[in-house]
Order: C-alpha cells, then sequence, then structure tokens
C-alpha cells in the first residue's frame, strides 16, 4: 500500500511504470520467469575488534579472513564497526520522515544537494524495472543547505553526515586491511591513494515499498557497484541476495552487523583478487524496506590503477568507467563494465 501525506500520495509512480511495462512484455510474447534457486546463507562475519589486538596472529587471521570472504564471496559483514545502533536507528527515523514526503517535494531539484531517483527511466521491460527511491547525495554537499529545504527534515543532514563520517572509517579501515593484503605499503593509506576522499565519496539513502506486483517484480535489479566499496546498513525486513556458485543467495539481515561489499574499481586495483559480484533486492508484498549506503568513489579524473603490474586492464579513470557505463546502459539496456576496459577487448566483441 502507499503511504499518505495531508497533500498527496509519497510514492513515486511505480505502479504505472509496471503497468506500462507488463503491456510491453505481454505484446512481446510474455516475461519468462527465472528458474534460478534461491538459497539463504549467512554471509562471512568479520569482528573489526580484531584488528586492533595485541596479538600480530590474532590481527592477521582477521585480515586473513576478510580477504578470503572479498576474494570469494565479493560479500562479507563485520562487526564492532563502530558505528552505533543508536545512530542507525536514528537515521532509520530520519529515511522515513524524508521518504514518506509528498511525491511532488521529494522530486523537486537539488533537494538535499543531490539527485532523487526512483524506477528505471530506461526500462524497456519488467525485468528492468526497480521498484524503489533514492536520494544519492555527494558527501561534500551533505551539510549545504538547499533552495528546497524542508522544515520536516531540519534534523536530517546532521545525521546523515554522522552515519557518513562512521561509514567511512569502516571503508577506510577494511580497504587498507585488504590492499595491505595484496601487498600495498607506504606512507599514504589506500583510500587517499586510490583518489578517494570526504569530497569524492557518496551517501545513498533508499526505500523499497511495499509492491502489490511482487512476483514479477524486483526491489532493485541485478548489478555491481561502480566504486571501490559499499558499506550497507539493511533494516530487518531482508531482500538483499547476491550470486554465488550461480545462485542467487538471500542474506540474512543481522541488527549488529554492517554489509560490506567489493565495487567494480577494486576488482580491477586487486587484478581480480577481490571480486565485484552482482546482487540485486526482491520486492516484498507486505513491507516496505530501508537501507543507507556508503560509496567510496574517486574522483572523476583519478586513475584506477593496479596493485600490481601487469595488469589484465586497460589503464582509466573513474569518469571514463561511468561514462562508459552509461553509454551501454542506454545503448544496450544493461552494464557491462569492467569487461569493456580488459586488455585486447574491444567494444564489438562484448556487444555482438
Amino acid at each position: 500500500m502507499a503511504a499518505f501525506h495531508e497533500n498527496g500520495t509519497t510514492d513515486p509512480p511505480l505502479a504505472d511504470s509496471y503497468r506500462t511495462l507488463l503491456r510491453r512484455d505481454e505484446l512481446r510474447g510474455g516475461l519468462a520467469r527465472e528458474s534460478l534457486a534461491v538459497l539463504e546463507h549467512d554471509l562471512p562475519m568479520i569482528d573489526l575488534k580484531r584488528l586492533m589486538s595485541r596479538d600480530v596472529r590474532e590481527r592477521n587471521v582477521c585480515a586473513d579472513a576478510m580477504a578470503s570472504a572479498a576474494s570469494e564471496w565479493g560479500f562479507f559483514q563485520v562487526t564492532n564497526h563502530g558505528v552505533s545502533r543508536e545512530l542507525l536507528e536514528e537515521m532509520r527515523r530520519e529515511q522515513t520522515r524524508l521518504f514518506h514526503q509528498p511525491f511532488d517535494i521529494k522530486e523537486k531539484p537539488r533537494l538535499l544537494n543531490g539527485s532523487y531517483r526512483w524506477g528505471n527511466p530506461m526500462a524497456t521491460s519488467l525485468r528492468q524495472l526497480s521498484w524503489s527511491e533514492a536520494f544519492h547525495v555527494p558527501l561534500a554537499s551533505i551539510s549545504e543547505e538547499d533552495d528546497c529545504e524542508h522544515a520536516e527534515l531540519s534534523s536530517l543532514r546532521g545525521v546523515m553526515q554522522e552515519v557518513a563520517d562512521a561509514m567511512s572509517r569502516v571503508a577506510d579501515t577494511v580497504t587498507g586491511t585488504l590492499a595491505k593484503n595484496l601487498g600495498h605499503a607506504g606512507s599514504t593509506t589506500f583510500p587517499a591513494a586510490a583518489g578517494c576522499d570526504g569530497t569524492t565519496c557518496f551517501l545513498r539513502l533508499n526505500r523499497y515499498p511495499a509492491c502489490p506486483f511482487a512476483a514479477d517484480t524486483l526491489g532493485m535489479v541485478p548489478h555491481t557497484d561502480s566504486d571501490f566499496l559499499t558499506v550497507l546498513c539493511q533494516d530487518q525486513v531482508g531482500g538483499l541476495e547476491l550470486m554465488k556458485d550461480s545462485h542467487w543467495v538471500a542474506v540474512k539481515p543481522h541488527a549488529d552487523a554492517l554489509i560490506v561489499n567489493v565495487g567494480d574499481l577494486f576488482q580491477a586495483w586487486s587484478n581480480n583478487r577481490y571480486k565485484s559480484v552482482e546482487h540485486r533486492v526482491v520486492a516484498n508484498s507486505k513491507a516496505e524496506r530501508f537501507s543507507v549506503a556508503y560509496f567510496m568513489c574517486p574522483s572523476w579524473d583519478s586513475l584506477v590503477g593496479t596493485c600490481a603490474e601487469p595488469s589484465p586492464y586497460k589503464p582509466f579513470t573513474f569518469g571514463e568507467y561511468r561514462r562508459k557505463v552509461q553509454d551501454d546502459v542506454t545503448q544496450t539496456g544493461k552494464k557491462i563494465g569492467l569487461p569493456n576496459f580488459l586488455k585486447g577487448c574491444t567494444v564489438d566483441s562484448l556487444t555482438e
């Protein structure tokens, strides 16, 4: 059911998009059902407190477990991460207040100095429709007031900044540990060496409304993340699934854990040692779902680089990567990603 505000509906017109795409699919012979089995599994659990142990062996065991999870799963969960439950609960309350504003307020340009997104304007089939809405906000803009500021959102910015600061510390710890495991050393920490800092990363607030068409709709379509690393807090509704050994694996929510996943840029930098894994969110017919994600990104003109030569990838910047992803989605309806940048690869060979 859609949530309502005294000034109108809060939900974006996702149902209209669904019906339009359903008619298109029916004209093409209907939507083929996906038959891949879904398994439920606990992700590897990493206790970040062990990295601070006085025992060198315990620190090494923790770092090795993290590297193994990044290589085998591309996803893992972290505990004792330093982001308090009270802060995350406050973020959930602020998100609820934000997303339950009228749709016409949420879609105002530059609200929160970010971009408001819903559904998928490029979708040509139900397979490409994401039953969700999100605010994608650059960290550099969180504290800046905008012309569309709404009285009910006055406390949101401060909470977002606290969450971003806390999650950035988690991301720095994880990427530094994983980089060190590959032999990266020096006076400059990995995030800074990769061109990532407080002005280049993003925070995304997600809401997945309850969906009356959950049987054949996804909250978020399958994708990989176009960043170095993502730190995610999901609520207890669940719905996150990742691809493992040709099966979708449903991730069990854990109240005290954050989810970490490797992005495309880290896979490239690690020479494919760490895996950027396809994942999705399934729709829920009864409950809305909230999550908040921190994306560790470099500056637009930063060269992604490599942990060691020879690299299987051609040199490319973050901006070149993002532009190519956007071009592929526009032209083919899907992201190709890293294969575009393999040495000796041509675009034609990927699109034939």
